[in-house]
């Protein structure tokens, strides 16, 4: 497993729907831990316009390993880094 701040944040958000505020906008955030907690899935939708922020990532893989959904790897780490849940 690794210690990034990234991974440390990603494992506070509550599994399940959540709403949080992300730069000022509110988002509904759905996150899943799967095999174990090899696995951890993010998908969240801006709610006043289209806006999405998805990816996965792989803790025990090369000290961890981040597969955004068609965006910047950027993109996932600032949203979980600064997303707040409600």
């Amino acid at each position: 497993m690794n210690e990034t701040e990234f991974y440390t944040k990603l494992l506070a958000l509550p599994n399940g729907a959540n709403d949080v505020i992300y730069l000022g906008k509110r988002y509904l955030l759905r996150k899943e831990t799967l095999l174990e907690g090899k696995l951890l899935k993010v998908y969240a939708q801006r709610l006043d316009t289209i806006d999405v922020v998805s990816g996965n990532y792989y803790p025990t893989m090369k000290g961890g390993m981040l597969k955004p959904c068609e965006m910047s790897d950027a993109k996932v780490i600032d949203f979980v880094l600064h997303a707040t849940v409600l």
